[in-house]
């Protein structure tokens, strides 16, 4: 931790002047500092004499009507409060409020300045948009959720402009995968050199003012095997992921050994200290003996991409070997249904996906993803209505992207709106938002490689965030 330089001295005593009550004359101290040498963000720690509930407001020098105001802490006599929303290279004011109940006392106002960037962070991102009024709303609004896999590892939250509005650094290892949370917290995969492409060997919960709420590493408890592409909270704060599954068969009668390993995925579900709870494995529903191509693909047995949930909770399991999608059981682990290639399902003239990704249930309640079109060198996103009950699925929204973006692996979409696709080509470094019929109305250029990108909406993040 470094602490940033500022223009009072850290103790100060007595500083209230906007009450008479004695509430007024109980902090002993506050000390400023750098977490991380994050340049967005300042932590506070504020020290009074008797238990008080505490909060800070802030501003730009100059710009005192748009006031930033932290969450209020609840009563008692040490306060960790953190000022978000900060930009790089600028002055700032702010003044400590403290509530009894009957009484609300405002410091005097002292100031602080932020630093610049980090260097290795300057123009990562680039954005082109050529006619702001064809771009909705809401993604003006809004952020993206980006990350960078390879070291350092780097969660970024960016707006509709690029700019960066908050991001969070690990040492030593990437940010694999990462959600934004029910509980506003952000939860990722870890993975250092080790853990090629998507997959890691740490769980890690962060909030959004940067502390650490979870932190299991493989090895402790049940947390034994190498996770892999995705992790999410479930309704009982477990953390639930794609795990690797392997098995030893007889693989002689394809040219493989007798004692050969085969390698596929599962699906894992921890509590917070790393108690296994729930699992899956691939091997439950199928047999690679019945597989002619075992041998050929046993160390990535399947290739398991992407979960999540559907409506009712049951669990949705993407495949990129096989162009599936999977819904099972989140209790009984059985298969309930398989759509896509040779599935369950009566698929429309044109609909079969190759190694789809990123496939969820959008806010319109229908399944939806990123069809990589290994085939046919093209990529596209497609929307699903499923008819669950007589295995019928049908077709809502096809959007072509240009064949000059083509994404062989990797990539997300989504909704935003009910008007645009925000789509991410990974190979491509590039995310660009279009309408349905695949028109460009804004496109991010990136010098990292984006797994996936993710859309939060403004209110998703207040009051840590505002555009």
């Amino acid at each position: 931790m470094r602490w940033i330089k500022i223009s009072f001295p850290f103790l100060f005593i007595g500083l209230f002047t906007a009450c008479t009550d004695p509430c007024t004359q109980k902090i002993v101290e506050v000390k400023l500092s750098n977490p991380g040498r994050n340049t967005l963000k300042v932590n506070a720690d504020i020290q009074l004499s008797e238990p008080l509930k505490a909060r800070i407001e802030y501003w730009i020098k100059g710009k005192e009507k748009q006031v930033f105001t932290t969450p209020l802490s609840e009563q008692k006599k040490i306060h960790h409060l953190m000022m978000t929303n900060l930009v790089p290279k600028e002055s700032y004011q702010y003044r400590v409020i403290t509530e009894d109940g009957t009484c609300k006392a405002e410091s005097k106002v002292y100031d602080f300045a932020t630093q610049n960037f980090p260097v290795w962070i300057h123009d990562l991102f680039k954005v082109t948009a050529p006619d702001q009024k064809v771009i909705p709303e809401p993604f003006k609004k809004g952020f993206m959720l980006i990350y960078q896999r390879e070291l350092p590892g780097v969660v970024f939250l960016i707006n509709a402009k690029g700019e960066i509005k908050w991001y969070h650094q690990v040492v030593g290892t990437g940010f694999k995968t990462s959600h934004f949370t029910q509980n506003k917290t952000i939860l990722s995969i870890l993975g250092n050199e080790e853990y090629p492409t998507s997959y890691g060997n740490e769980i890690l919960e962060i909030s959004l003012n940067g502390d650490t709420l979870l932190h299991l590493k493989k090895g402790q408890k049940d947390f034994k095997q190498t996770i892999h592409h995705e992790v999410l909270l479930n309704k009982k704060d477990q953390v639930v992921t794609l795990c690797v599954e392997q098995k030893v068969f007889n693989l002689s009668r394809y040219g493989g050994g007798r004692q050969d390993t085969v390698k596929s995925d599962g699906i894992m579900v921890l509590d917070r200290y790393g108690k296994k709870v729930w699992s899956w494995s691939v091997f439950d529903e199928l047999d690679p003996l019945k597989d002619k191509n075992v041998v050929r693909d046993r160390k990535d047995w399947m290739h398991a991409n992407s979960l999540n949930y559907d409506k009712d909770g049951n669990y949705l399991i993407s495949f990129y070997n096989n162009g599936q999608v999977w819904k099972i059981d989140a209790r009984s682990g059985k298969v309930i249904w398989k759509f896509g290639k040779n599935g369950d399902f009566k698929m429309p003239e044109g609909t079969a996906f190759d190694q789809g990704h990123a496939v969820h249930i959008n806010s319109d309640g229908n399944l939806m993803l990123f069809d990589n079109g290994t085939s046919k060198k093209l990529s596209r996103t497609l929307i699903f209505k499923l008819d669950e009950q007589n295995r019928k699925a049908k077709l809502i929204t096809e959007t072509k992207l240009p064949v000059e973006i083509y994404n062989e692996r990797m990539g997300s979409a989504y909704l935003i709106g009910q008007k645009a696709i925000l789509q991410t080509t990974s190979k491509r470094h590039i995310v660009v938002l279009t309408n349905f019929a695949g028109t460009f109305l804004w496109m991010l250029n990136t010098s990292i490689m984006p797994y996936r990108v993710e859309f939060l909406p403004e209110e998703n993040l207040a009051p840590f965030l505002e555009n």
